[in-house]
């Protein structure tokens, strides 16, 4: 038989990770939305042309299926029928076709791996790739691969060459508490290094170190409370995670080992790990846009480094929709009828709701206490980038603003060296500028802050700058505060913005290294 994957699957290295130049969506015909694809995935039509029947597919017969009207695509080795998506896909039909017959899996990580196409083209599976001839009898070691994911043995050698040393780790007990320590063999760990779940009996612990995740995943031997506890001893690099039992009885072993137990593997690599959160509060900020609160559960760590972003993820009408969210730093929270929350256990991320949108109105519907699912982190995002910095300018439009809050905050705490933090705040009406008054109070507080506003269609009333993002405004905006001080620009907004304010700042011959940009 053949298995159908049954985990979705948004992973890493997503558009929203891209650094510029991501992907442009398509005009989609009228009838071609999302939500008409998910209606044609339910009716029962045969999307595949096999009438239901599951096939395995050789090299030779899916090179054959490479036209508009016939076009298979492998991905993680199940081959899809993507004919019927073609004029439902945002990214065009051309996009597609350049995996037309083909493995087309590099390709789907470089554009949009978060997609969940697991669940958006089930219906679509033609079958499983057929596995090749085993090697010549003389090569010793079978190279069996599990998930697309190599065994421990063959990702050792890789790393060897270009990762990190592997950590190590060890458990000890009391009457009461199991404690697990973890040996980084790094210096730079902190508590966002860290991310823990405790699941049905089942533990993991992933650290991020540099581009690589060390993985503990195991099913305890005996239950546990709910709540758990994340220590870290930064100057040596040690993890400490205390689990406390629920009987006082003497552990003989920690469990047995689940997916990728005891590895280092590039992140990449790792997929993303869900866990469902409470939502707490939603609070209106603008006309169409809200700060929802949502609560981790107790038995879970999970702290979003700055510049980074989670995928939420929701069941809608059957089918599984993941959308990337950046967080929002509290320390702009300070005027909401609400109490803020401000320990670790809680995320704040501030979502403009379209009212024709798919995922959006669904998840402003939802109830307090009701469940949303949130991934690990994903970003490439370093705050190194700030070392010895001197002036950090912010170019945001609308809800791009969302990863600058975190930058702004972190910045301005940490960054002994800086003079000089300037936001230029693009939006179409007074009504849309998001945080006005907290923008406004900080620069008054904090004379290395200043804030810009600029309006595409203001009111007479407006005293402001108007217009869009130009190099009037980039080369007026942009003065460092010394001729040679260390600069970072930050840019992110829709496609359109980003794409043109990459294309100025390099017409004003800033390099590379100097410009980070987000993918709103």
């Amino acid at each position: 038989m053949l298995n159908v994957p049954s985990q979705s699957f948004p992973a890493p290295s997503s558009q929203q990770r891209v650094a510029s130049g991501g992907r442009s969506k398509v005009p989609l015909k009228q009838g071609r939305s999302l939500m008409d694809w998910i209606r044609l995935t339910k009716s029962g039509k045969d999307l595949t042309g096999l009438k239901g029947r599951l096939i395995e597919v050789t090299e030779e017969e899916l090179k054959k299926h490479n036209k508009k009207d016939d076009c298979w695509i492998c991905i993680r080795g199940f081959v899809y029928n993507v004919s019927p998506y073609m004029e439902y896909h945002p990214g065009g039909e051309d996009e597609l076709m350049r995996a037309a017959g083909s493995d087309g899996t590099d390709l789907f990580d470089q554009v949009h791996r978060w997609v969940n196409y697991e669940s958006m083209l089930k219906e679509c599976l033609v079958g499983r790739m057929a596995i090749k001839p085993a090697v010549s009898k003389d090569y010793h070691e079978e190279k069996k691969v599990l998930n697309g994911m190599l065994p421990k043995s063959q990702v050792s050698d890789a790393l060897a060459k270009e990762g990190p040393s592997s950590p190590s780790y060890d458990w000890f007990q009391t009457d009461s508490l199991v404690t697990i320590v973890i040996y980084t063999k790094q210096k730079d760990i902190n508590l966002d290094s860290i991310i823990v779940d405790h699941q049905d009996n089942s533990f993991r612990a992933e650290t991020v170190i540099k581009d690589f995740s060390y993985i503990i995943h195991v099913g305890l031997s005996h239950e546990v409370e709910e709540d758990i506890s994340v220590r870290v001893v930064e100057n040596v690099g040690k993890i400490e995670i205390v689990l406390k039992k629920k009987e006082t009885t003497s552990w003989k072993h920690l469990g047995h080992p689940l997916e990728n137990h005891n590895s280092l593997i590039p992140r990449k690599d790792t997929g993303l790990y869900y866990r469902k959160c409470q939502l707490i509060s939603k609070e209106g900020v603008t006309h169409d846009t809200k700060l929802f609160c949502l609560m981790l559960p107790p038995s879970a760590h999970l702290q979003v480094p700055t510049g980074q972003h989670v995928y939420l993820k929701l069941t809608i009408t059957g089918t599984e929709i993941v959308k990337p969210y950046t967080p929002v730093s509290d320390f702009l929270l300070s005027e909401f009828k609400e109490p803020v929350l401000l320990n670790n256990k809680y995320i704040y991320f501030l979502i403009k709701v379209y009212p024709d949108g798919l995922f959006t109105p669904e998840l402003d519907h939802l109830q307090i206490g009701d469940s949303v699912s949130v991934s690990n982190p994903e970003g490439n995002f370093k705050t190194s980038q700030f070392q010895e910095l001197e002036d950090l300018f912010l170019l945001a439009a609308g809800t791009g603003f969302t990863p600058m809050a975190k930058i702004l905050n972190y910045a301005l705490t940490n960054i002994p060296s800086l003079r000089k933090v300037k936001l230029m705040f693009f939006n179409k009406t007074e009504d849309d500028i998001i945080w006005r008054s907290q923008l406004e109070k900080l620069a008054f507080k904090d004379k290395r802050f200043d804030v810009e506003f600029v309006l595409s269609a203001p009111t007479s009333e407006w005293n402001g700058k108007r217009g869009h993002i130009s190099p009037a405004l980039l080369s007026e905006f942009l003065k460092r505060s010394l001729d040679k001080s260390k600069v970072l620009i930050c840019i992110c907004g829709p496609t359109p913005f980003t794409e043109q304010g990459m294309r100025l700042l390099h017409e004003l011959n800033f390099s590379k290294d100097e410009i980070h940009s987000f993918t709103a």
